[in-house]
């Protein structure tokens, strides 16, 4: 059985830092392509960023710059550093594999 579990989500100041960690669990995941995205109230679940299986990355414009992803394979661990963090982040974020998804972390951004 597959799973995904965010962490890391919280309360966060404008300009601030979080970094989210998702485990996956009952998967072969070095073979696999990792994405993260978010959902805010009332807006659809937006694609923000992947890593390919060979680590390289992409990301939506309005987190360029800002957020960075990267993968642990031993530790079946991807994670998402999210730095100068905006109330418009404020979301909750879902890791992504295929056809699986995690619960979700809330991220919320306010001073």
């Amino acid at each position: 059985q597959v799973q995904l579990v965010e962490s890391g989500g919280g309360l966060a100041q404008p300009g601030g830092t979080l970094r989210l960690s998702c485990v996956a669990s009952g998967i072969i995941f070095s073979i696999n392509n990792l994405e993260w995205y978010r959902q805010a109230p009332g807006k659809e679940r937006d694609w923000i960023s992947s890593i390919t299986r060979n680590s390289y990355t992409a990301y939506a414009d309005s987190v360029k710059g800002r957020f960075t992803i990267s993968r642990d394979n031993a530790e079946n661990t991807v994670y998402l550093q999210m730095d100068n963090l905006k109330p418009e982040d404020t979301a909750v974020y879902y890791c992504n594999i295929g056809t699986y998804w995690g619960q979700g972390t809330q991220v919320t951004v306010s001073s």
